[in-house]
């Protein structure tokens, strides 16, 4: 899934799937990692205009999620939801141990090699299947133009970062 860094205090952290049955239940598709992580929260904002709703419950299905808006009691309520984004407030993510990071905290993020080369800044992070990969595209300041993708692999390419210094650096050479 390709996440993008957003210009708010909000960030996406599901949306709302296919209705079930007939009583306004409908299946959450959990962007949370890990996905049962979703359970934590009831108080999202949606669309555009981030307006507030209130879930009833979200309760795990084997590997699905099925949840419910306060309120609405009726299958053709929710189909005209089905799509939508829930968005939380970035104040409300648990505080992280062990030096990790929160992906929309690598937005923007300028990304040096260990040599203090520039390679540039965090545009993005996809997920093509075996693991996640930064978007690195040129600094205004660069001479250098090369788009880089970087595999998230700590440890092998991600060396340390620093939201404070807004600095991710890397053992990436500039001719990977």
């Amino acid at each position: 899934m390709k996440r993008s860094k957003e210009k708010s205090d909000f960030i996406l952290i599901a949306t709302i799937g296919k209705s079930k049955g007939l009583k306004g239940e409908f299946f959450i598709n959990s962007l949370c990692d890990p996905k049962e992580n979703i359970t934590n929260y009831s108080d999202f904002k949606t669309g555009s205009s981030r307006e507030s709703i209130k879930l009833h419950y979200i309760k795990q299905s084997g590997d699905k999620f099925i949840s419910k808006i306060k309120d609405i009691d009726d299958v053709d309520e929710i189909k005209k939801l089905t799509n939508q984004e829930l968005f939380i407030n970035k104040s409300e993510l648990p505080e992280l141990i062990n030096n990790e990071i929160y992906w929309h905290d690598l937005i923007g993020m300028q990304v040096i090699n260990k040599n203090d080369e520039d390679l540039g800044i965090i545009e993005e992070i996809n997920n093509f299947g075996s693991s996640d990969v930064l978007k690195v595209i040129p600094s205004k300041s660069s001479s250098d133009k090369e788009i880089r993708l970087i595999p998230f692999i700590k440890d092998k390419y991600i060396i340390s970062h620093s939201i404070i210094n807004n600095l991710l650096i890397v053992d990436w050479d500039l001719d990977f």
